[in-house]
Parts: structure tokens; C-alpha cells; sequence
């Protein structure tokens, strides 16, 4: 298995930091810092980030920090590509390798648990599902939505239910298909020994309390608002089908333009959904012991606990 670190220590050759946490935390300004303060490169580790076609409602980092810092998986890909946690796992492989060829330290950041896992970890091996089952989901998806897919995996899978991507329509369906192909959890696919990395591997996790994470995130919401969200849903609306754009912020947007709900409603269920995507998150990454919790303004304490040289 990998190399983890999990005490103040100097770096070795070759050390990849981690920085995991919820949405709104500060991971973006600390990795900056930190890949600063080793002269490297940062892999972004979310799911979105990567998409050109979206800025605003991903919280991309702006234009200086994009500047000052060289990013991999930012502005990377299209939304008409389909992506996955086993194309980013060789990504970012590749990422690190060639960051590696000048520089004994990278840094990743982002909040996509899986495509972390994948990196660190390596996939699971998931039996294929038969093209029938796949459809029959794909086609009562259609006609019931991403509430009639909950509902039917809290009844058969609520393994995956407490701690799986519930807003995330590919992730749910692919989670039923599985439970209905193979009468099994996704989950108990996900068990696998981990591979061995080539690198050390450090994760610094940050966390901030409930209610002040609450307020970033409400902040956030407002400010993209005042940056244009509404006017970047609406010249996306066309490809509201695409999985990329099945995200928290758009689809509530979405079902604004066409006189489902108000403005004022779908900026609430932005609020919402997105406290409750943060909750998710730190669920997945506190299973993690491998990760070393911190608060978000103890940036030169974190940069002196693994100093080293870049």
C-alpha cells in the first residue's frame, strides 16, 4: 500500500500533499500557498473544475491564482467528454509523473472523494452490468427523475445511501444497476487492497465548524449570483442533459428558466443542496484515517509541519 504520513516530518523524494475537505472550507487558498511555498504545481481534484464550459458554479480558482500557480484539471476538458474517476486516476498519474521530473513535491486539492481514492488507491473492480438492466434504469430515470433513483436505493441499497453521491444522477444509477445486477452494494465492490503508489502521500484535511462553514457557503452562493450565475446556467441551458451539467447550482437554475420555481427558491435549493453535498463530503473523507485535520487559517502551521524542499 502507499506511504502515508501522519506526523511533522520533513518531506522525502518524491511527496504528493493531499488538501481534502467540504466545499466553502478554503482548500483552493491554502494549496495555493502551500504549492507556492514549494515552487510546484497543483492537480485539481474536482470533478467540474475541469470543465471549460463552467467557471462561476464551480468556484474555479479566479485568473491571478491560475496565474501564479500552474493547474492541472482545470480547464482541461469539455462537457461533451465523459469522464471518470479511472480517466482521472491515470491523469493524475501522469500529472505527478511529469511534476516529478523537476520537482520532488507536488499538491493536490479538491473535494471529489472518489477520484482522490482513485489516485491514492487505485479502482475497485465492479462487475459489468448487462445492457438491459442499464437501459431499463436509464429509461425510468427519464420519465421519474433523480428522486424516483434515491428512493429506490434507500429501499435496496442504503449502504450506499449514507455515504454515496445522491445528487449525482451517473453515480446513483450506477449504483442501482450494480445492486440489480448482482444483488450486492456497490460498496462491498469498494473493498479492495490498495495499490502501491511510488510516492509518499500526505493529507491534510480541513474542517471548520458547522455553522461557520454554513455562512462561507451561503457568502458563496451569494457572490456567484453577483457574478453572473444566472446569466452562465442560461447559456448552458441547451446541454442541461449532459452529466456535467446535472450540478449542484445549475439544476436548480435550470428548473428557474422554465417557471418551476422562483429565483428566490432556486437560490435557496443552491444553499441547501450545497450544505448537503458538504456534509457528504466530510462523511467520506473522515472515514479516511489516513487524513490529519486542520483549520483553514493555520496555513504557516500546516507549511512548518511539512517543511521540506520543493
Amino acid at each position: 500500500m502507499s506511504e502515508y504520513c501522519t506526523c511533522s516530518c520533513k518531506l522525502k523524494s518524491k511527496t504528493i500533499i493531499i488538501i481534502v475537505g467540504p466545499t466553502a472550507v478554503g482548500k483552493t487558498s491554502l494549496a495555493i500557498d502551500i504549492a507556492g511555498h514549494f515552487n510546484t504545481a497543483i492537480i485539481s481534484a474536482d470533478s467540474r473544475q475541469c470543465y471549460r464550459e463552467l467557471t462561476i458554479g464551480v468556484a474555479k480558482p479566479d485568473a491571478e491564482q491560475l496565474r501564479q500557480i500552474r493547474h492541472y484539471f482545470i480547464n482541461s476538458h469539455s462537457i461533451h467528454e465523459d469522464l471518470n474517476a479511472a480517466l482521472f486516476e491515470q491523469y493524475a498519474l501522469d500529472a505527478v509523473n511529469e511534476i516529478f521530473t523537476s520537482r520532488d513535491t507536488a499538491v493536490m486539492v479538491g473535494g471529489t472523494g472518489l477520484y482522490i481514492k482513485a489516485f491514492c488507491e487505485g479502482l475497485d473492480q465492479i462487475p459489468a452490468v448487462s445492457p438491459e438492466v442499464r437501459e431499463s434504469i436509464t429509461a425510468s430515470y427519464k420519465r421519474s427523475g433523480i428522486n424516483w433513483l434515491q428512493e429506490q436505493l434507500r429501499v435496496i441499497d442504503p449502504d450506499y445511501i449514507v455515504s454515496g453521491e445522491i445528487l449525482n444522477p451517473q453515480r446513483l444509477m450506477r449504483a442501482l444497476e450494480v445492486k440489480l445486477h448482482t444483488g450486492r452494494s456497490i460498496r462491498e465492490f469498494q473493498q479492495h487492497k490498495k495499490v502501491h503508489r511510488e510516492f509518499k502521500i500526505i493529507k491534510i484535511g480541513l474542517e471548520l465548524p458547522k455553522e461557520e462553514l454554513h455562512k462561507n457557503i451561503h457568502w458563496r452562493v451569494d457572490e456567484m449570483m453577483k457574478q453572473g450565475m444566472v446569466e452562465e446556467a442560461r447559456s448552458l441551458q441547451s446541454y442541461q442533459s449532459l452529466p456535467a451539467l446535472r450540478t449542484v447550482g445549475y439544476t436548480e437554475l435550470f428548473s428557474y428558466f422554465e417557471n418551476k420555481i422562483s429565483l428566490k427558491a432556486a437560490i435557496d435549493l443552491i444553499r441547501k443542496n450545497t450544505r448537503q453535498y458538504a456534509k457528504r463530503q466530510l462523511t467520506w473523507f473522515r472515514k479516511d484515517p489516513g487524513v490529519q485535520w486542520h483549520k483553514p487559517l493555520d496555513k504557516q502551521k500546516i507549511i512548518d509541519l511539512y517543511q521540506g524542499s520543493g
